[in-house]
């Protein structure tokens, strides 16, 4: 896909929503459509992912569909680790994202 095709994709979301990329699948969706992980520290002082639900918490956050799909590209990749510097546990995560029902991938 060549720069001006995912510029016309990008431009088809209304203007006033905010748009984020799927670390997951690479596409680019609303705001309001995709889950904010966030880095944080586990009981043992461990970096780990976070779910963000409220998208409020601080700090440096990544953006996935809520899908199982995304979640196991997101980890194939290892794209959860370079969007969040330090984080090498993903563990918690799966069961999360098999909570979310009524999604479209």
């Amino acid at each position: 896909m060549g720069k001006n095709a995912e510029e016309a994709r990008t431009l088809s979301v209304a203007s006033s929503e905010a748009v984020r990329t799927c670390i997951g699948c690479r596409k680019t969706d609303a705001r309001e459509k995709l889950v904010r992980l966030v880095k944080s520290a586990s009981e043992t002082g461990e970096p780990e992912a976070l779910v963000d639900l409220r998208r409020r918490m601080p700090g440096r956050g990544a953006w996935l569909h809520p899908s199982t799909k995304c979640l196991q590209l997101a980890l194939k990749r290892r794209a959860i680790g370079r969007a969040l510097p330090g984080v090498t546990s993903a563990g918690g995560l799966e069961a999360v994202f098999a909570g979310f029902s009524g999604h479209a991938d």
